[in-house]
């Protein structure tokens, strides 16, 4: 007959485990590991937490963050079971909070409990998000320009309202969408954009409003030192309409007046026919601007009929015979008309 005997106490009557009794096992067994110092850190100006290598940005009370640190430090013993776990935060003072940390579980079917003092350090920093912020970093600059003409000082008024109530929205979903730079040029405005994505936001914000094309141009600024890739900035040209709305454009042979400009259309109407016609911004390049609206002029009605209206040409006050159409019709001999004149020939301009 074999007898086993507990190497440590010499007991033959106890559960042993291995060459030892249950009771000697149990005597330098621990249950969890935890470190007797745990440091978070966190952003001391946004407040967001470094929690296993990755910046969160959620707010959460400084206790919560606390329990928090203590149970990702947590390590238990694949030997426990039914474990129950209670943490306590007995004192904090300033950054460091004194903590208590008591385990209730089973070994070998047989239940114990143990408790552990630790420290949870606060430690303020700076996250990585934040110290772009203050550098003024950017990932994109918007170039707001017009073709072949001068941008408006109320173009450049609603242009800084588009611009600020896109960071306002994407604000809420991207630290970055700040804006740390207007460079204003006489060609046009240039706004820094701290990321690409809330870049791209506000040059489609801006084409929304303005109509126009969106071109971009990446450029290599530096070199990443530890991967040896290229560090880009993205240049980000809207490039508004040369005309605006009331102006005279030629399309497909076509004498229009434009109506309205959004980020997908032309809009106008031809003023030999009155049809509306609708220009896809795609064919920007292919509308030509034929009179500013400054350029319309206005002139009297001297004579009417079903279907002559004669008018007097402003430059010579010689009679001109046109033909009318019936959005003229309401008009009376004597009512101011407006008029633009292309190649020599007048147009009548409702």
């Amino acid at each position: 007959m074999i007898f086993m005997f507990c190497i440590e106490c010499g007991s033959e009557d106890k559960q042993m485990v291995g060459e030892i009794c249950i009771d000697c096992f149990l005597k330098e067994f621990e249950m969890i590991e935890i470190p007797g110092n745990i440091i978070v850190e966190i952003c001391s100006h946004c407040s967001s937490r470094l929690e296993e290598g990755k910046w969160s940005e959620s707010y959460l009370p400084e206790e919560e963050i606390i329990y928090r640190a203590l149970e990702r430090n947590i390590k238990i013993n694949d030997l426990v079971e039914n474990e129950e776990i209670n943490l306590e935060i007995d004192q904090i003072k300033g950054t460091i909070a004194n903590c208590f940390v008591e385990v209730v579980g089973d070994v070998y079917g047989v239940s114990i409990d143990e408790t552990h003092d630790t420290q949870v350090r606060i430690q303020k920093t700076v996250c990585p998000t934040c110290s772009k912020l203050q550098a003024g970093y950017y990932e994109s600059v918007i170039q707001f320009r017009a073709d072949t003409r001068e941008i408006k000082s109320e173009e450049y008024e609603k242009a800084d309202e588009v611009v600020a109530r896109t960071l306002d929205k994407q604000a809420k979903v991207d630290k970055l969408a700040y804006c740390p730079q207007i460079a204003k040029l006489k060609e046009g405005y240039d706004y820094y954009i701290g990321s690409l994505k809330t870049g791209r936001k506000v040059a489609e914000a801006l084409k929304e409003e303005f109509g126009g094309v969106i071109k971009e141009s990446p450029r290599l600024i530096s070199e990443d030192k530890s991967t040896g890739k290229g560090l880009y900035r993205i240049w980000i040209s809207v490039r508004i309409p040369e005309f605006e709305i009331n102006d005279i454009v030629e399309y497909e042979n076509k004498i229009i007046q434009v109506s309205d400009i959004d980020k997908n259309r032309v809009v106008g109407t031809d003023i030999k026919t009155n049809k509306k016609h609708n220009i896809p911004m795609k064919s920007l390049e292919n509308i030509k601007l034929v009179k500013k609206e400054s350029e319309i002029e206005s002139t009297t009605i001297i004579s009417m009929s079903p279907k002559i209206i004669q008018i007097l040409d402003p430059s010579d006050f010689s009679a001109v015979d046109l033909e009318m159409h019936d959005e003229f019709k309401d008009y009376n001999i004597g009512d101011e008309i407006r008029i633009i004149k292309i190649d020599n020939y007048i147009y009548l301009i409702k």
